[in-house]
This record gives structure tokens, C-alpha cells and sequence, in this order.
């Protein structure tokens, strides 16, 4: 069972990654389309999914071997979690940026926040579903 946790949590930060960057090449290839300036943008939302889905995939593995019973408020934690610092990420990003580029940059952030989501979402919906 715990080669198993080991797997699932490096496949859950696998497609966390491959998200990612498949969402950053799209919106590189809007940004190339339409002339517009979202780079900063993608950067910080890029960086933002990953540093959470690692974490997230870290946590898990190590909840998961210690203390399985404790799963539900896990998730419920994550979910606090993440809407949290995202807020914070966005925040900063209106302190330093001003209203100059907000509304872009809080689109690509969102595209990202929920496309990370419903990663989230989906994968831990099968793995408690098989267990």
C-alpha cells in the first residue's frame, strides 16, 4: 500500500507539471496571437500551480502513510489553503503591478487556479473512490 501512496503522489505532481506547462504554452500562444503582454502573468500563475501542487503532493504522501484517518480534513485544509495564497499571490501582484494589468493578470491566474482545481479535484475523486 505505501509503494502505492509513493505512485500516486509522484503521478499526482507529474500531472500537476504537465498542466502546467500545458496551459503556459497555450497562453504563450494567445499572448503570440493576439500581441498581448501576459508573460508576468504566466510566470507567477506557472510558478504559484507548482509550488501548491508539489506541496499538496507532499503533504498527501506523507498524511497518507502516518495518518489515513485524517484525509478528510486534509482536503478540507487545501482547500483553505489554497484559496488563501492565492489571494495573497494575487494581492502582491496588485502592490507591485498596480490596476495597470490586474484584470489580465487575475484572468491567466484564475485559468490556472482552476484548472489546478479540477486536477485536484479529479485525482484525489479516483483515489479515494478506489480505496
Amino acid at each position: 500500500m505505501i509503494d502505492n501512496i509513493d505512485k500516486l503522489s509522484k503521478n499526482y505532481m507529474r500531472q500537476g507539471l504537465y498542466l502546467t506547462v500545458a496551459l503556459s504554452l497555450l497562453t504563450l500562444l494567445v499572448m503570440r496571437v493576439w500581441f498581448l503582454d501576459l508573460l508576468t502573468a504566466v510566470l507567477v500563475s506557472a510558478a504559484f500551480t507548482l509550488v501548491v501542487c508539489g506541496a499538496i503532493g507532499l503533504i498527501w504522501r506523507y498524511v497518507a502513510k502516518h495518518s489515513p484517518d485524517s484525509l478528510p480534513t486534509f482536503f478540507t485544509a487545501v482547500s483553505g489553503f489554497r484559496l488563501l495564497l492565492a489571494l495573497a499571490v494575487m494581492f502582491v501582484y496588485y502592490l507591485a503591478d498596480g490596476q495597470n494589468s490586474m484584470l489580465r493578470f487575475f484572468l491567466v491566474f484564475m485559468v490556472f487556479y482552476f484548472a489546478s482545481l479540477a486536477h485536484h479535484t479529479i485525482f484525489f475523486a479516483r483515489v479515494s473512490n478506489r480505496s
